[in-house]
């Protein structure tokens, strides 16, 4: 006889800086370990089966990320009590925001209709060491005005061979960007934060590997003087062998927001 199966979507905020990335590692902290091991907890005697929807590098943060659970035999019967026990247990760098129930047709990996990135940065002066976890410091002077126009080459539908880092046979390189865009950051705020910093905003429904760090490493280039804007119309076509090498670190990457069809 075949097991009854529940499915609930959740949402949560981590902060990435001490942690491995999303996938779970021996011996290593990341966000799916650490929800594995608070779901055996909090659900004892049940079998439980999450996956997520992103797998995020080590260090990188989220504001809105997703896992599906899975749960055999019986319901969740009380969401709010679940709930209230499961962020009891989280360690304090993770916050599940909410639950609702999805039904089996529904798919965490090839749902999502939309995926925000932010990439926080400031240049210059060395920043107090509190903004480490959020912010990336590059201290050399950028043209800003130049790397703004820079992000708006990467709208539209591109190959992003040059932007992904060890890619499979089967890898997908065409990716339609909807938001490419650096403005000044007034998304998130802090007293010890510069008194002027950037955001890069990319808008997406999915990035390859390391895609978006690429990315703000070439535009980091391009404002250094390292890069021409030509260089990353190059770096854009099929036929292109310009490699993009340098990742912007990993620390200033945020996923924002994530949306489901």
């Amino acid at each position: 006889m075949q097991r009854k199966r529940y499915y609930y979507l959740i949402k949560l905020q981590y902060l990435g800086y001490r942690l491995h990335g999303w996938q779970r590692q021996p011996n290593l902290k990341t966000v799916e370990g650490l929800i594995k091991k608070t779901m055996k907890f909090v659900l004892p005697d049940r079998q439980t089966k999450i996956l997520g929807s992103s797998r995020t590098d080590a260090m990188v943060s989220a504001n809105e990320a997703a896992f599906e659970l899975f749960l055999y035999d019986e319901p969740l019967e009380d969401f709010p009590a679940f709930m209230s026990l499961f962020n009891k247990n989280l360690p304090q760098d993770i916050l599940a925001t909410s639950i609702r129930e999805v039904d089996n047709l529904f798919n965490i990996i090839q749902n999502p209709k939309l995926k925000e990135y932010l990439y926080l940065f400031s240049f210059g002066e060395k920043n107090h060491p509190f903004c480490a976890p959020l912010m990336a410091t590059i201290q050399d002077d950028l043209d800003i005005d130049l790397m703004k126009t820079g992000a708006k080459l990467f709208e539209g539908a591109h190959n992003f061979k040059n932007y992904c880092v060890a890619p499979s046979e089967n890898t997908v390189f065409e990716r339609i960007i909807i938001k490419s865009e650096i403005t000044e950051n007034q998304v998130y705020t802090a007293n010890f934060f510069p008194k002027t910093s950037y955001v890069f905003r990319v808008q997406g429904a999915g990035f390859l590997r390391n895609q978006i760090r690429l990315m703000m490493g070439a535009l980091i280039q391009l404002g250094k003087g390292e890069l021409e804007l030509t260089d990353i119309e190059k770096s854009l076509q099929p036929e292109n062998t310009q490699v993009i090498n340098y990742i912007a670190p990993a620390s200033g990457l945020i996923l924002n927001r994530i949306e489901f069809e």
